[in-house]
């Protein structure tokens, strides 16, 4: 609705991080809005006036100028911090704060299959970080370790059979007794939500 069409290579993007969203939309704000106005109070500049009009006609948007304080509004409502917008190299960025996969807790749901498939081949006998890899079915290493391995790790469901040496070639990782009891329930209790830390 707010996308700038005149030039043909221009899009919408949504790009997700560790730890926030962003949605990067083709096109500065309208003549006269900055911002700053986005996060409060401000009049609509309707830059696709039919295209705005149909979203109404189907009550996605109620009255002109709040949708960037209803999103605000509902960011509050779930505790987290509201987006930031931004004017970035052609682009509208409204960046959205929230950890995807929070340093110290299980990733998403601790009852995911990916979680139950490491604990499950970790029971049977200390794995190595390439076999618990590939039982999970995650092709990127970087993204296994950090938002699955080191929480599993630091919530002590699992433990590394040689923790003097972190990063031995040797090393391997194994089911704890927290690890087994959450495996036989399926993946343990859901985490509570995080919380905003910024």
């Amino acid at each position: 609705m707010h996308r700038d069409y005149s030039y043909y290579g221009g899009h919408v993007a949504i790009v997700v991080f560790d730890d926030r969203v962003e949605i990067r939309s083709y096109g500065r704000l309208p003549a006269g809005v900055t911002v700053e106005q986005l996060s409060g109070p401000h009049l609509s500049e309707l830059r696709n006036p039919f295209i705005a009009e149909a979203f109404h006609r189907t009550g996605a948007v109620e009255v002109w100028g709040r949708g960037t304080n209803r999103v605000i509004a509902e960011c509050k409502k779930h505790g987290i911090p509201p987006p930031a917008f931004e004017e970035r190299q052609g682009f509208v960025v409204v960046t959205f704060r929230a950890e995807i996969a929070p340093s110290g807790t299980v990733p998403q749901e601790t009852g995911t299959p990916q979680v139950v498939a490491v604990l499950a081949a970790a029971s049977r006998e200390p794995q190595a970080r390439e076999q618990l890899q590939s039982a999970a079915a995650i092709k990127d290493r970087e993204h296994f370790r950090k938002a699955y391995l080191e929480p599993l790790l630091s919530v002590g469901w699992l433990e590394r059979t040689i923790p003097d040496k972190p990063r031995s070639r040797l090393q391997k990782y194994r089911l704890t007794d927290a690890g087994r009891q959450a495996l036989g329930q399926g993946g343990g209790p859901k985490p509570s939500r995080p919380r905003s830390r910024r």
